[in-house]
Protein backbone atom coordinates (compact mmCIF):
# COMPACT_ATOMS: atom_id res chain seq x y z
CA UNK A 1 0.00 0.00 0.00
CA UNK A 2 1.41 3.43 -0.85
CA UNK A 3 2.74 5.38 2.11
CA UNK A 4 1.03 8.50 3.35
CA UNK A 5 -2.48 7.18 2.63
CA UNK A 6 -5.26 7.14 5.19
CA UNK A 7 -6.14 3.72 6.58
CA UNK A 8 -8.58 1.77 4.39
CA UNK A 9 -12.24 1.98 5.25
CA UNK A 10 -13.65 -1.13 6.88
CA UNK A 11 -16.34 -1.37 4.20
CA UNK A 12 -13.64 -1.41 1.50
CA UNK A 13 -11.76 -4.13 3.33
CA UNK A 14 -14.95 -6.17 3.57
CA UNK A 15 -15.62 -5.72 -0.18
CA UNK A 16 -12.07 -6.77 -1.06
CA UNK A 17 -12.10 -9.85 1.19
CA UNK A 18 -15.60 -10.81 0.04
CA UNK A 19 -14.63 -10.49 -3.62
CA UNK A 20 -11.49 -12.56 -3.12
CA UNK A 21 -13.32 -15.36 -1.31
CA UNK A 22 -16.16 -15.29 -3.82
CA UNK A 23 -13.75 -15.54 -6.75
CA UNK A 24 -11.90 -18.46 -5.17
CA UNK A 25 -15.22 -20.20 -4.58
CA UNK A 26 -16.18 -19.74 -8.24
CA UNK A 27 -12.83 -21.14 -9.32
CA UNK A 28 -13.29 -24.11 -7.03
CA UNK A 29 -16.64 -24.79 -8.62
CA UNK A 30 -15.13 -24.44 -12.10
CA UNK A 31 -17.22 -21.38 -12.96
CA UNK A 32 -14.75 -19.49 -15.13
CA UNK A 33 -14.85 -17.84 -18.53
CA UNK A 34 -17.61 -15.32 -17.97
CA UNK A 35 -15.85 -12.95 -20.39
CA UNK A 36 -13.02 -14.30 -22.55
CA UNK A 37 -10.93 -12.42 -25.09
CA UNK A 38 -8.43 -15.15 -25.81
CA UNK A 39 -9.32 -15.13 -29.53
CA UNK A 40 -8.48 -11.41 -29.78
CA UNK A 41 -5.38 -11.55 -27.58
CA UNK A 42 -1.96 -12.33 -29.12
CA UNK A 43 -1.05 -14.29 -26.00
CA UNK A 44 -2.81 -16.88 -23.85
CA UNK A 45 -2.12 -16.73 -20.12
CA UNK A 46 -2.08 -19.75 -17.80
CA UNK A 47 -4.86 -20.45 -15.34
CA UNK A 48 -2.95 -19.19 -12.31
CA UNK A 49 -2.96 -15.70 -13.84
CA UNK A 50 -6.69 -15.53 -13.12
CA UNK A 51 -6.01 -16.06 -9.42
CA UNK A 52 -3.33 -13.35 -9.53
CA UNK A 53 -5.70 -10.93 -11.24
CA UNK A 54 -8.35 -11.76 -8.63
CA UNK A 55 -5.93 -11.03 -5.77
CA UNK A 56 -4.77 -7.74 -7.31
CA UNK A 57 -8.38 -6.71 -7.89
CA UNK A 58 -9.23 -7.48 -4.25
CA UNK A 59 -6.26 -5.34 -3.14
CA UNK A 60 -7.48 -2.54 -5.38
CA UNK A 61 -10.90 -2.78 -3.73
CA UNK A 62 -9.24 -2.17 -0.36
CA UNK A 63 -7.81 1.08 -1.81
CA UNK A 64 -11.01 2.19 -3.58
CA UNK A 65 -11.65 5.02 -1.13
CA UNK A 66 -8.14 5.76 0.21
CA UNK A 67 -6.50 6.01 -3.25
CA UNK A 68 -9.15 5.84 -6.02
CA UNK A 69 -6.75 6.62 -8.87
CA UNK A 70 -4.20 4.00 -7.80
CA UNK A 71 -6.95 1.45 -7.22
CA UNK A 72 -8.37 2.03 -10.70
CA UNK A 73 -4.95 1.65 -12.31
CA UNK A 74 -4.31 -1.64 -10.48
CA UNK A 75 -7.81 -2.84 -11.31
CA UNK A 76 -7.43 -2.03 -15.02
CA UNK A 77 -4.19 -4.00 -15.22
CA UNK A 78 -5.75 -6.90 -13.32
CA UNK A 79 -8.81 -6.87 -15.58
CA UNK A 80 -6.63 -7.02 -18.69
CA UNK A 81 -4.84 -10.10 -17.30
CA UNK A 82 -8.15 -11.63 -16.25
CA UNK A 83 -9.78 -11.18 -19.66
CA UNK A 84 -6.81 -12.77 -21.45
CA UNK A 85 -6.70 -15.80 -19.16
CA UNK A 86 -10.37 -16.69 -18.83
CA UNK A 87 -12.15 -14.28 -16.55
CA UNK A 88 -13.98 -14.62 -13.26
CA UNK A 89 -17.28 -12.82 -12.85
CA UNK A 90 -16.12 -11.74 -9.36
CA UNK A 91 -13.12 -9.94 -10.86
CA UNK A 92 -15.28 -8.21 -13.45
CA UNK A 93 -17.84 -7.07 -10.87
CA UNK A 94 -15.13 -5.71 -8.60
CA UNK A 95 -13.73 -3.70 -11.50
CA UNK A 96 -17.09 -2.03 -12.12
CA UNK A 97 -17.11 -1.06 -8.45
CA UNK A 98 -13.61 0.46 -8.84
CA UNK A 99 -14.80 2.63 -11.74
CA UNK A 100 -17.80 3.73 -9.66
CA UNK A 101 -15.60 4.48 -6.63
CA UNK A 102 -13.05 6.41 -8.72
CA UNK A 103 -15.76 8.83 -9.87
CA UNK A 104 -17.45 9.04 -6.46
CA UNK A 105 -14.42 9.32 -4.17
CA UNK A 106 -11.68 10.52 -6.54
CA UNK A 107 -10.43 14.07 -6.91
CA UNK A 108 -12.58 16.45 -8.98
CA UNK A 109 -10.26 16.20 -12.00
CA UNK A 110 -10.55 12.39 -12.09
CA UNK A 111 -14.32 12.51 -11.55
CA UNK A 112 -14.65 15.00 -14.40
CA UNK A 113 -12.46 13.17 -16.93
CA UNK A 114 -13.30 9.52 -16.28
CA UNK A 115 -16.85 9.39 -17.71
CA UNK A 116 -15.78 10.89 -21.10
CA UNK A 117 -12.83 8.47 -21.12
CA UNK A 118 -15.24 5.59 -20.57
CA UNK A 119 -17.38 6.79 -23.45
CA UNK A 120 -14.33 6.94 -25.72
CA UNK A 121 -13.26 3.45 -24.60
CA UNK A 122 -16.72 2.11 -25.32
CA UNK A 123 -16.70 3.62 -28.81
CA UNK A 124 -13.27 2.12 -29.58
CA UNK A 125 -14.32 -1.26 -28.16
CA UNK A 126 -17.33 -1.20 -30.45
CA UNK A 127 -15.76 0.02 -33.68
CA UNK A 128 -12.47 -1.91 -33.65
CA UNK A 129 -13.88 -5.46 -33.10
CA UNK A 130 -16.60 -4.75 -35.64
CA UNK A 131 -14.00 -3.70 -38.18
CA UNK A 132 -11.77 -6.74 -37.47
CA UNK A 133 -14.36 -9.48 -37.09
CA UNK A 134 -17.12 -8.06 -39.29
CA UNK A 135 -19.78 -10.03 -37.43
CA UNK A 136 -22.83 -8.73 -35.59
CA UNK A 137 -21.76 -10.64 -32.50
CA UNK A 138 -18.70 -8.38 -32.17
CA UNK A 139 -21.06 -5.59 -31.07
CA UNK A 140 -21.40 -7.41 -27.75
CA UNK A 141 -17.82 -6.44 -26.97
CA UNK A 142 -18.82 -2.78 -27.04
CA UNK A 143 -21.89 -3.54 -24.95
CA UNK A 144 -19.80 -5.39 -22.35
CA UNK A 145 -17.29 -2.52 -22.32
CA UNK A 146 -20.10 -0.03 -21.71
CA UNK A 147 -21.38 -2.14 -18.83
CA UNK A 148 -17.89 -2.39 -17.35
CA UNK A 149 -16.92 1.27 -17.70
CA UNK A 150 -19.53 3.84 -18.69
CA UNK A 151 -22.44 2.46 -16.64
CA UNK A 152 -20.60 2.55 -13.27
CA UNK A 153 -18.88 5.83 -14.16
CA UNK A 154 -22.20 7.46 -15.00
CA UNK A 155 -23.79 6.11 -11.83
CA UNK A 156 -20.88 7.45 -9.76
CA UNK A 157 -21.18 10.87 -11.42
CA UNK A 158 -24.91 11.03 -10.64
CA UNK A 159 -24.38 10.04 -7.01
CA UNK A 160 -21.48 12.49 -6.64
CA UNK A 161 -23.53 15.34 -8.10
CA UNK A 162 -26.33 14.59 -5.65
CA UNK A 163 -23.88 14.50 -2.75
CA UNK A 164 -22.26 17.78 -3.78
CA UNK A 165 -25.68 19.38 -4.17
CA UNK A 166 -26.69 18.13 -0.73
CA UNK A 167 -23.43 19.40 0.77
CA UNK A 168 -23.89 22.77 -0.92
CA UNK A 169 -27.44 22.95 0.45
CA UNK A 170 -26.17 22.04 3.93
CA UNK A 171 -23.47 24.72 3.78
CA UNK A 172 -26.01 27.25 2.54
CA UNK A 173 -28.34 26.31 5.38
CA UNK A 174 -25.48 26.71 7.88
CA UNK A 175 -24.55 30.05 6.33
CA UNK A 176 -28.16 31.20 6.50
CA UNK A 177 -28.41 30.08 10.12
CA UNK A 178 -25.14 31.86 10.93
CA UNK A 179 -26.31 35.07 9.26
CA UNK A 180 -29.63 34.80 11.10
CA UNK A 181 -27.79 34.38 14.39
CA UNK A 182 -25.54 37.35 13.61
CA UNK A 183 -28.61 39.41 12.69
CA UNK A 184 -30.28 38.34 15.93
CA UNK A 185 -27.24 39.28 17.99
CA UNK A 186 -26.91 42.58 16.17
CA UNK A 187 -30.59 43.28 16.76
CA UNK A 188 -30.20 42.44 20.45
CA UNK A 189 -27.16 44.69 20.77
CA UNK A 190 -28.92 47.51 18.91
CA UNK A 191 -32.03 47.14 21.06
CA UNK A 192 -29.97 47.11 24.25
CA UNK A 193 -28.18 50.23 23.09
CA UNK A 194 -31.50 51.90 22.29
CA UNK A 195 -32.94 50.98 25.67
CA UNK A 196 -29.79 52.21 27.40
CA UNK A 197 -30.07 55.56 25.62
CA UNK A 198 -33.77 55.87 26.41
CA UNK A 199 -33.22 54.90 30.05
CA UNK A 200 -30.44 57.43 30.41
CA UNK A 201 -32.25 60.23 28.58
CA UNK A 202 -35.58 59.72 30.33
CA UNK A 203 -34.44 59.02 33.88
CA UNK A 204 -30.92 60.36 34.33
CA UNK A 205 -32.01 63.99 34.00
CA UNK A 206 -34.54 63.62 36.78
CA UNK A 207 -32.03 61.85 39.00
CA UNK A 208 -29.45 64.56 38.34
CA UNK A 209 -31.95 67.23 39.39
CA UNK A 210 -32.69 65.24 42.52
CA UNK A 211 -28.98 65.01 43.34
CA UNK A 212 -28.42 68.73 42.76
CA UNK A 213 -31.37 69.89 44.83
CA UNK A 214 -30.78 67.40 47.61
CA UNK A 215 -27.24 68.75 47.91
CA UNK A 216 -28.63 72.26 48.03
CA UNK A 217 -31.24 71.28 50.62
CA UNK A 218 -28.53 69.83 52.86
CA UNK A 219 -26.19 72.79 52.50
CA UNK A 220 -28.61 75.74 52.67
CA UNK A 221 -29.87 77.05 55.96
CA UNK A 222 -32.80 78.91 54.42
CA UNK A 223 -36.06 77.10 55.12
CA UNK A 224 -37.78 78.59 52.07
CA UNK A 225 -34.94 77.51 49.77
CA UNK A 226 -34.98 74.06 51.33
CA UNK A 227 -38.74 73.74 50.75
CA UNK A 228 -38.31 74.81 47.15
CA UNK A 229 -35.51 72.26 46.65
CA UNK A 230 -37.65 69.52 48.19
CA UNK A 231 -40.51 70.46 45.85
CA UNK A 232 -38.26 70.09 42.83
CA UNK A 233 -36.95 66.80 44.22
CA UNK A 234 -40.47 65.45 44.58
CA UNK A 235 -41.48 66.53 41.05
CA UNK A 236 -38.44 64.90 39.50
CA UNK A 237 -38.92 61.77 41.59
CA UNK A 238 -42.49 61.36 40.36
CA UNK A 239 -41.52 62.03 36.74
CA UNK A 240 -38.53 59.70 36.90
CA UNK A 241 -40.64 56.95 38.46
CA UNK A 242 -43.26 57.33 35.71
CA UNK A 243 -40.61 57.11 32.99
CA UNK A 244 -39.10 54.04 34.65
CA UNK A 245 -42.49 52.34 34.79
CA UNK A 246 -43.09 53.02 31.10
CA UNK A 247 -39.74 51.48 30.20
CA UNK A 248 -40.41 48.43 32.38
CA UNK A 249 -43.81 47.92 30.75
CA UNK A 250 -42.18 48.16 27.33
CA UNK A 251 -39.60 45.54 28.26
CA UNK A 252 -42.13 43.15 29.77
CA UNK A 253 -44.61 43.44 26.89
CA UNK A 254 -42.25 41.72 24.42
CA UNK A 255 -44.94 39.66 22.64
CA UNK A 256 -47.80 42.11 22.70
CA UNK A 257 -48.29 45.53 21.20
CA UNK A 258 -47.00 48.14 23.63
CA UNK A 259 -49.10 51.22 24.13
CA UNK A 260 -47.84 53.84 21.70
CA UNK A 261 -46.21 56.88 23.25
CA UNK A 262 -45.70 60.21 21.54
CA UNK A 263 -42.07 60.94 20.74
CA UNK A 264 -40.90 64.34 21.97
CA UNK A 265 -40.49 66.96 19.25
CA UNK A 266 -38.62 70.21 18.94
CA UNK A 267 -41.85 72.09 19.70
CA UNK A 268 -41.41 70.90 23.28
CA UNK A 269 -38.00 72.56 23.67
CA UNK A 270 -39.62 75.58 25.35
CA UNK A 271 -40.93 73.32 28.11
CA UNK A 272 -37.58 71.52 28.31
CA UNK A 273 -35.66 74.77 28.75
CA UNK A 274 -38.21 75.99 31.28
CA UNK A 275 -37.78 72.80 33.30
CA UNK A 276 -34.00 73.26 33.20
CA UNK A 277 -34.52 76.82 34.41
CA UNK A 278 -36.66 75.51 37.25
CA UNK A 279 -34.15 72.79 38.14
CA UNK A 280 -31.39 75.41 38.24
CA UNK A 281 -32.93 77.38 41.10
CA UNK A 282 -30.34 75.89 43.45
CA UNK A 283 -27.47 76.78 41.08
CA UNK A 284 -26.61 80.45 41.33
CA UNK A 285 -25.91 82.42 38.17
CA UNK A 286 -27.26 80.07 35.51
CA UNK A 287 -29.54 81.56 32.84
CA UNK A 288 -31.10 79.83 29.87
CA UNK A 289 -31.98 81.11 26.40
CA UNK A 290 -33.55 79.33 23.41
CA UNK A 291 -32.85 80.60 19.87
CA UNK A 292 -34.82 78.86 17.14
CA UNK A 293 -33.51 80.19 13.79
CA UNK A 294 -35.40 77.69 11.65
CA UNK A 295 -37.68 79.10 8.92
CA UNK A 296 -41.27 79.43 10.01
CA UNK A 297 -43.88 77.30 8.29
CA UNK A 298 -41.34 74.85 6.89
CA UNK A 299 -41.94 71.18 6.24
CA UNK A 300 -42.07 68.85 9.23
CA UNK A 301 -38.77 67.25 10.16
CA UNK A 302 -38.34 63.46 10.11
CA UNK A 303 -39.34 61.93 13.43
CA UNK A 304 -35.92 60.29 14.11
CA UNK A 305 -34.19 63.62 13.53
CA UNK A 306 -36.53 65.48 15.88
CA UNK A 307 -36.15 62.84 18.57
CA UNK A 308 -32.35 62.84 18.29
CA UNK A 309 -32.21 66.65 18.41
CA UNK A 310 -34.53 66.76 21.43
CA UNK A 311 -32.46 64.16 23.31
CA UNK A 312 -29.22 65.98 22.51
CA UNK A 313 -30.57 69.21 23.94
CA UNK A 314 -32.00 67.35 26.94
CA UNK A 315 -28.69 65.67 27.76
CA UNK A 316 -26.74 68.90 27.19
CA UNK A 317 -28.98 70.77 29.63
CA UNK A 318 -28.59 67.98 32.18
CA UNK A 319 -24.81 68.19 31.89
CA UNK A 320 -25.04 71.97 32.21
CA UNK A 321 -26.85 71.66 35.54
CA UNK A 322 -24.15 69.28 36.77
CA UNK A 323 -20.97 70.93 35.49
CA UNK A 324 -21.43 74.44 34.07
CA UNK A 325 -19.99 77.58 35.61
CA UNK A 326 -22.32 80.55 36.29
CA UNK A 327 -23.41 82.31 33.12
CA UNK A 328 -25.79 82.03 30.19
CA UNK A 329 -26.69 78.72 28.56
CA UNK A 330 -27.80 79.06 24.94
CA UNK A 331 -29.75 76.47 22.95
CA UNK A 332 -29.72 77.23 19.23
CA UNK A 333 -31.47 75.52 16.30
CA UNK A 334 -30.78 76.24 12.63
CA UNK A 335 -31.86 74.58 9.40
CA UNK A 336 -29.72 74.72 6.23
CA UNK A 337 -31.15 73.85 2.83
CA UNK A 338 -28.26 74.95 0.60
CA UNK A 339 -25.78 72.25 1.66
CA UNK A 340 -24.55 69.21 -0.28
CA UNK A 341 -27.04 66.88 1.43
CA UNK A 342 -30.40 66.43 -0.24
CA UNK A 343 -33.17 67.60 2.05
CA UNK A 344 -30.93 69.91 4.04
CA UNK A 345 -29.30 69.81 7.48
CA UNK A 346 -30.47 70.52 10.99
CA UNK A 347 -27.89 72.11 13.28
CA UNK A 348 -28.33 71.79 17.03
CA UNK A 349 -26.04 73.71 19.35
CA UNK A 350 -25.86 74.10 23.14
CA UNK A 351 -23.22 76.36 24.70
CA UNK A 352 -22.65 76.78 28.43
CA UNK A 353 -20.01 78.60 30.50
CA UNK A 354 -16.88 76.50 30.93
CA UNK A 355 -15.12 76.52 34.29
CA UNK A 356 -11.43 77.15 33.58
CA UNK A 357 -10.24 77.15 37.17
CA UNK A 358 -7.34 74.80 38.06
CA UNK A 359 -8.22 71.32 39.24
CA UNK A 360 -6.98 71.96 42.80
CA UNK A 361 -9.42 74.86 43.21
CA UNK A 362 -12.26 73.35 41.21
CA UNK A 363 -15.25 72.61 43.43
CA UNK A 364 -16.19 69.53 41.36
CA UNK A 365 -19.48 68.70 39.67
CA UNK A 366 -22.77 69.30 41.46
CA UNK A 367 -23.80 65.72 40.60
CA UNK A 368 -21.65 62.74 39.60
CA UNK A 369 -21.31 61.99 35.88
CA UNK A 370 -20.46 58.77 34.06
CA UNK A 371 -19.89 59.98 30.49
CA UNK A 372 -22.76 57.81 29.23
CA UNK A 373 -24.65 60.88 28.06
CA UNK A 374 -21.97 61.82 25.54
CA UNK A 375 -21.81 58.21 24.36
CA UNK A 376 -25.57 58.19 23.84
CA UNK A 377 -25.45 61.45 21.88
CA UNK A 378 -22.70 60.13 19.62
CA UNK A 379 -24.66 56.94 18.99
CA UNK A 380 -27.82 58.86 18.08
CA UNK A 381 -25.94 61.14 15.70
CA UNK A 382 -24.05 58.23 14.15
CA UNK A 383 -27.25 56.29 13.46
CA UNK A 384 -28.52 59.27 11.44
CA UNK A 385 -25.22 59.77 9.61
CA UNK A 386 -24.52 63.15 11.16
CA UNK A 387 -21.59 64.75 12.97
CA UNK A 388 -21.13 65.69 16.61
CA UNK A 389 -18.69 67.97 18.37
CA UNK A 390 -18.57 68.13 22.16
CA UNK A 391 -15.84 69.88 24.12
CA UNK A 392 -14.39 73.19 25.27
CA UNK A 393 -14.42 76.05 22.80
CA UNK A 394 -13.21 79.63 22.88
CA UNK A 395 -15.95 81.99 21.80
CA UNK A 396 -16.57 85.74 21.82
CA UNK A 397 -17.68 85.59 25.45
CA UNK A 398 -14.75 83.45 26.59
CA UNK A 399 -14.36 79.76 27.25
CA UNK A 400 -17.54 77.73 26.77
CA UNK A 401 -18.48 74.09 26.57
CA UNK A 402 -20.07 73.58 23.18
CA UNK A 403 -22.16 70.72 21.91
CA UNK A 404 -22.83 70.97 18.18
CA UNK A 405 -24.67 68.32 16.17
CA UNK A 406 -25.38 68.42 12.43
CA UNK A 407 -28.10 66.00 11.33
CA UNK A 408 -29.04 65.27 7.69
CA UNK A 409 -32.75 65.54 7.05
CA UNK A 410 -32.90 62.88 4.32
CA UNK A 411 -31.94 60.01 6.63
CA UNK A 412 -29.25 58.83 4.21
CA UNK A 413 -26.25 60.77 5.47
CA UNK A 414 -22.96 59.00 6.06
CA UNK A 415 -21.21 61.60 8.16
CA UNK A 416 -18.62 60.52 10.69
CA UNK A 417 -18.68 61.37 14.36
CA UNK A 418 -16.33 63.99 15.65
CA UNK A 419 -15.07 63.44 19.16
Amino acid sequence: MPTGLPPPHRVDVAIGVGGLLGGLLLMGLGLRGGVYLGELSPITLPQWSTVTALAVMALAEVLRRAAPGTALALGTAALAVDLCGGSLIATVLMYTDLVYAAVLYGPPSLARRLPPACVATTVVATVVPLALLRTPESLFIGLVTALLTFAPAGTGAIVRNHQEAAEAARLEAERTALLAELDRREAVVAERGRMARELHDRVAGHLSAIAIHSTAALSLGDAAATDQALTVIRENSVLGLAEMRRLIELLRDADGEPEPTAAPTLDALDALVERARSDATSVSGLKFRLCDDRPQGGAALPTPVELAAYRIVQESLTNTLKHAAPGEVTVRLAQHTDGPVAGGLLEVGVTSPYDTRPDDTHPGPRAPGSGMGLIGMRERVSLLGGTLEAGPHTGPSGAVWRVRAVLPLDGNGKGAMTR
